[in-house]
């Protein structure tokens, strides 16, 4: 019964991990599927985004300006809802490399984020792995942290992946990873550097960060956490970065070693 909740209210308190006192909980009485349906609602509750006429996608990814012009066109009235970090929204487009180029040299913050109306208002118009063409990636890291192995928070981490054949999948699977990062859902949530969506050719990809690959206990913790978010029954694997310098997007694939997996 949509009428009998507050929007507002059912969303923080989900990010948050509490619940509104006598009601059901949530997302864990629902599905995946149905948390899907309830969220977009949620989404045209909130109104985020409704008036982007003269932001176009390619100019919102080419202009930081812009993603800050569509999130302070489409604010709220009231308070807004403090999210416990900030994070922030990269983009990388490696379909026209230019010749000689490191690797990372396309790669761009876009906005900064702390508030659960920032959140939905760029999720909403702009980071869906779905409008990406091939070669490209979307990010979302903690404040600070850029999306490099050469970060000083990432060089000794690695990463957990799944694989995605549709972009539909991609998109859930994305929208399911943001939330429970920015809701701090995982227990290990310090270990947690971000996560990237990547869109090729063949085969899409989701790909977890994590700092301290060593420590397998936590990242088996980490990595068992994720499958549950993603409601997958497909093996996720994680690899350890593997320090070279100036390797491309490619090499640098072959180049991590898998470790962990989980069936």
């Amino acid at each position: 019964n949509e009428a009998k909740y507050d929007p507002i209210v059912v969303c923080y308190c989900y990010l948050k991990k509490n619940r509104p006192k006598n009601q059901t909980p949530f997302p864990k009485a629902l599905s995946v599927s149905e948390r899907y349906t309830f969220i977009s609602k949620l989404q045209r509750i909130l109104t985020m985004a409704t008036e982007i006429a003269a932001a176009t996608e390619a100019n919102i990814l080419a202009e930081p300006e812009a993603a800050a012009a569509i999130v302070a066109e489409n604010k709220t009235q009231g308070e807004p809802h403090k999210l416990d970090k900030k994070w922030t929204f990269w983009f990388d487009n490696q379909s026209k490399p230019k010749q000689g180029a490191a690797w990372g040299t396309s790669l761009r913050s876009v906005y900064t984020f702390d508030t659960v109306e920032e959140f939905w208002c760029l999720y909403d118009q702009v980071f869906k792995p779905s409008k990406l063409t091939s070669h490209a990636d979307f990010h979302l890291f903690k404040a600070g942290v850029e999306p490099k192995w050469e970060d000083p928070e990432c060089a000794n981490g690695g990463k957990w992946t799944v694989i995605s054949s549709r972009k539909s999948t991609l998109d859930t699977m994305w929208l399911e990873t943001l939330m429970a990062l920015i809701g701090e859902q995982f227990d290990e949530a310090d270990e947690i550097c971000g996560v990237v969506a990547s869109v090729r050719q063949r085969q899409d990809k989701l790909a977890l960060w994590t700092k301290t690959a060593a420590n397998e206990a936590v990242q088996m913790s980490i990595g068992k956490k994720w499958k549950e978010i993603l409601d997958t029954t497909d093996k996720i694997t994680y690899s350890f970065h593997v320090k070279f310098n100036a390797l491309d997007d490619s090499k640098r694939e072959r180049s991590a070693k898998g470790r962990y997996t989980i069936p």
